[in-house]
């Protein structure tokens, strides 16, 4: 049977309605079913009777997390619609979905899991499962996913803190330790359900977490088989969800957001950080990042650390990108070249070209005099330095994060979280239908493609992401174009004297300034719907791919979005600073994209100032975007949920039911907020030369950010899966290559963006003998040299102004070339030679530099540190010292003195033969 073939059967069985005679649960006789086709989990053979699952009324305990026996904890909550409730004319087109109901929870009784139905107190056809994991059930799946449990304190003295003489001031800006106490640190090993003797079990009620207890439930739940049809076994939760078979699954939360539960065994942790975390009274205190772990799982608090650590180490480079600001802003009036362009007798005596054909009309330097001094508060030299210091910055940034990240692995028992433990997807799974033998160990496995196949998808899903990248190229054409068909029309509009309306916002507003802004606008538009078209298309496209494990499936989707993402925000910053006015050529020969519309020319002082206006409309823009939709919409949703739902208030509404009425979690989790902050990230560093208050909006960003996110997983949502995590994943290669890419952003940026490297030659070489008239180096006269001279007979017929004035017989225009009459007259003269040699000379020095640094700093601050390092030995150690005494005591009280008979006995030689093989 072909790979197609299966897939189309596949679909078949998941959409068909009681078509055909096959029960649930009956093997076709004809096909012989291979066990290893799928896990080998329990599946209900032919003619078994499918045990139901118990049914309990609600015993009107609203915060109670048991079952009604008030000593089985719930580990899980499955919600469905029971079909008997149902009009009868409807009833018969869901007993198919009844079936798979009932035999997937035969199936989880059968695994060992204990159920419990109760009916809904707000709708009576609605029907809540409990799902409960007992002691031994809890222990073998331990084992199955090696999660490492405590098997003594940690007798290690911790590292005093070096704010420990300051308490009394940074205890303030911690959670209240009354409430969140700090948690005994233990050495921890990979759980063995043989070996219960050498694990620290004080409780077995506690001694695995809530969280825990759901990883293992979803686990459970995943796996589970619900129906064979043919030779194709179904299972799993999510397929069942898709298809409707169930509505929700979720585990609990252990009590109300802003109430203390008073139910036995409640430990009231979402209580406690919502008054310690995600109330907006808490924004100015550091996270708890231990209760966040153990309550929402690893990845969830390394997704918060990483954030938090991000957003703490961005007031550094808030302080020194405010501090460039407000020296350029002090600046921006003693400015030599900018007076010149204000000062009526010198930039009101320039006459300037028009910039485009026909419609646009000659102007005076001196309008522009607003926006020149607005460009000195970002084109001066403190932006040179704050570059520099920003490429150093994010080399800091991202080695801490290393050593920070190497702690919490080791805190949170993640240092041997290999990619070998994590489990490969149900959806992988349910694929599987070829054989290839294991290159690392061997043994023979099910694979859901050949090698052939895999190139295949590859190839199609490259190509898929190919194209919609070539359509954002499309787009930013189509912005550009849009751009230069408008910009003559503001020329005219913005240059007519008549026009007294606009009189008195004339100084700010220019042809330049008005083009940019709505070009902008329009460019934000257009970036949020590419988005929600190609989020759809990257999800189907790495669901088409199949990778193995979950891990592979948020790496593979994480760098289809991240590249288009990136295309999609940064390629008009890219435009505007690489592009634009590059190619403009001189008015008499002027260059034309498409053979129709003239390229865009740059202001006289360079295009940097609309390149700031760019990054702060699209910083501002989705920051702004991405707080609507994180804080209005799921608080919506749950409020009109609630109004439809609503029921007389004397009812007691349980505590799976409160959870059900909150929003589900998607199913990419954390995948967004790591995206929108990586976006971030790159508008922080890649074009922070032009936009030294890019970190300041950033840190105002993040606070908000953080307190956002809790607020919304701890109060909106109902609660997310625990799931294992190392690290950040495939974001952090991502961080470092937006790193090492920002330098040579910056760089450019400084070199063709920014004026300040002609300033910079005029300053040293063209404003003293033997090319300038000044005794002393000075910027005196800079304007004067950096506009060159065009004859306006020299026009062509289609560029000539229609409102062409005889009185003017020259009009400058931004380049630096040999004037008319001149032998060598429109071409670049030694001016332009000095300053693209001295700009290459610039970018290459500055790269070295910078790169020396950034190296030599990742080479001196190491990874993992030595602290970390020495109780990571010290915990193997212990472990290897545990096994062995307890494999002694084992042998002790299993055996008596040892003599010349007993040496003989074969249980004797049974178990010396063990304790060899454990070491």
């Amino acid at each position: 049977m072909s790979e197609n073939d299966i897939f189309e059967m596949d679909s078949v069985c998941d959409t068909e309605e009681l078509e055909g005679d096959t029960e649930l649960g009956m093997i076709d006789e004809e096909v012989v079913y291979p066990e290893e086709f799928l896990p080998t989990y329990h599946s209900i053979k032919e003619g078994t009777r499918i045990i139901k699952t118990q049914l309990a009324e609600f015993n009107n305990k609203p915060d109670s997390l048991f079952f009604n026996d008030g000593v089985r904890r719930i580990d899980f909550i499955l919600v469905y619609e029971d079909e008997d409730k149902k009009e009868y004319e409807k009833r018969h087109t869901f007993q198919r979905r009844k079936r798979r109901r009932e035999y997937f929870e035969a199936s989880l009784m059968k695994m060992g899991v204990e159920l419990e139905a109760t009916q809904s107190v707000i709708d009576e056809k609605l029907m809540f499962v409990k799902v409960h994991m007992p002691w031994e059930v809890l222990c073998t799946y331990a084992e199955v996913l090696h999660i490492k449990l405590p098997i003594q304190p940690n007798d290690l003295s911790s590292r005093p803190s070096p704010w420990r003489h300051f308490s009394c001031i940074t205890k303030h800006f911690y959670p209240n330790e009354e409430l969140i106490s700090k948690e005994t640190e233990y050495f921890t090993a990979p759980f063995e359900k043989d070996r219960l003797d050498y694990f620290y079990i004080k409780d077995k009620d506690v001694f695995f977490t809530p969280s825990m207890r759901s990883r293992m439930a979803y686990y459970i739940l995943s796996r589970a088989p619900y129906e064979i049809r043919g030779n194709i076994k179904k299972f799993g939760i999510t397929k069942l969800l898709d298809g409707g078979v169930y509505k929700a699954a979720y585990p609990l939360h252990d009590c109300r957001f802003n109430v203390r539960s008073t139910e036995e065994g409640c430990p009231n942790e979402r209580f406690l950080l919502y008054e310690e975390w995600a109330h907006p009274k808490s924004f100015y205190k550091m996270q708890p990042l231990d209760l966040i772990r153990k309550y929402y799982g690893e990845k969830i608090g390394i997704y918060f650390a990483w954030l938090g650590f991000y957003t703490i180490m961005l007031t550094m480079a808030a302080a020194v990108g405010l501090g460039c600001f407000i020296y350029g802003y002090k600046t921006q009036e003693t400015s030599t070249w900018s007076k010149e362009v204000c000062d009526p007798e010198i930039g009101g005596n320039i006459v300037m070209c028009p910039q485009c054909d026909r419609f646009c009309n000659y102007w005076r330097l001196n309008t522009t005099c607003e926006s020149s001094k607005k460009l000195c508060i970002f084109d001066n030299y403190g932006t040179l330095v704050f570059a520099v210091f920003m490429s150093i910055w994010v080399t800091l940034f991202l080695e801490f994060w290393k050593r920070y990240q190497a702690e919490l692995e080791y805190e949170w028992d993640t240092v041997e979280f290999l990619e070998q433990e994590e489990p490969p997807r149900p959806e992988y799974e349910a694929k599987c239908i070829y054989e290839r033998k294991n290159p690392v160990t061997g043994v023979k496995e099910k694979v859901p493609y050949t090698a052939c196949g895999r190139c295949v998808r590859v190839s199609i899903g490259m190509g898929t992401v190919l194209f919609w990248i070539l359509l954002i190229l499309a787009s930013i054409v189509a912005i550009i174009v849009y751009r230069l068909a408008v910009f003559f029309a503001f020329s005219k509009k913005l240059r007519n004297q008549d026009l007294k309306q606009l009189e008195p916002l004339k100084e700010y507003v220019t042809p330049q300034m008005a083009t940019a802004v709505t070009a902008s606008l329009i460019s934000f538009v257009v970036i949020m719907i590419l988005n929600i078209l190609y989020e759809r298309v990257a999800i189907w496209i790495t669901d088409f791919e199949l990778p193995r494990t979950k891990t592979d499936y948020e790496n593979s989707l994480t760098l289809k979005m991240f590249l288009f993402q990136f295309v999609n925000y940064y390629s008009s910053c890219f435009y505007i600073a690489f592009a634009k006015g590059k190619a403009v050529s001189y008015p008499g020969q002027p260059v034309y994209l498409l053979g129709k519309y003239r390229n865009e020319e740059c202001d006289p002082g360079g295009c940097l100032f609309e390149l700031t206006t760019q990054l702060a409309i699209i910083m501002g823009g989705k920051a702004i975007w991405n707080n609507i939709q994180e804080v209005l919409l799921p608080w919506l949703k749950n409020l009109i949920f609630r109004y439809c739902t609503r029921v007389a208030s004397e009812k007691v509404i349980p505590r799976w039911e409160q959870d059900y009425q909150l929003q589900p979690v998607s199913k990419l989790g954390l995948f967004y907020e790591y995206l929108e902050m990586v976006i971030q990230f790159g508008f922080v560093t890649l074009f922070v030369a032009s936009f030294p208050l890019a970190p300041v909006l950033a840190l105002v960003n993040n606070l908000f950010e953080i307190r956002v996110d809790a607020w919304k997983i701890t109060t909106q949502f109902r609660r997310v899966m625990p799931e294992k995590a190392q690290h950040i994943g495939a974001w952090q290669p991502i961080l470092q290559g937006v790193a090492i890419l920002a330098v040579a952003t910056n760089a450019m940026i400084i070199a063709f963006t920014s004026d300040m490297i002609p300033r910079l030659v005029y300053y040293w070489s063209f404003s003293v003998y033997p090319y300038g008239d000044h005794s002393n180096n000075t910027m005196e006269g800079y304007i004067d040299s950096s506009l060159s001279i065009f004859n306006t007979s020299d026009f062509s017929k289609s560029s000539v102004p229609a409102t062409e004035s005889g009185l003017i017989t020259t009009c400058r225009y931004r380049d630096f070339r040999y004037p008319p009459g001149h032998p060598r007259q429109y071409e670049h003269n030694v001016y332009y030679w000095h300053v693209v040699a001295a700009k290459m000379a610039f970018i290459i020095v500055v790269e070295h530099i910078v790169y020396l640094t950034k190296f030599i700093l990742s080479y001196m601050i190491p990874d993992v540190p030595y602290a970390v390092k020495e109780q990571i030995k010290r915990e193997k150690y212990l472990t290897q010292v545990i096994l062995h005494e307890t494999n002694l005591k084992l042998v002790t009280k299993r055996l008596k003195p040892v003599d010349e008979e007993s040496v003989n006995d074969p249980e004797v030689k049974l178990a010396m033969e063990e304790l060899e093989l454990d070491f």
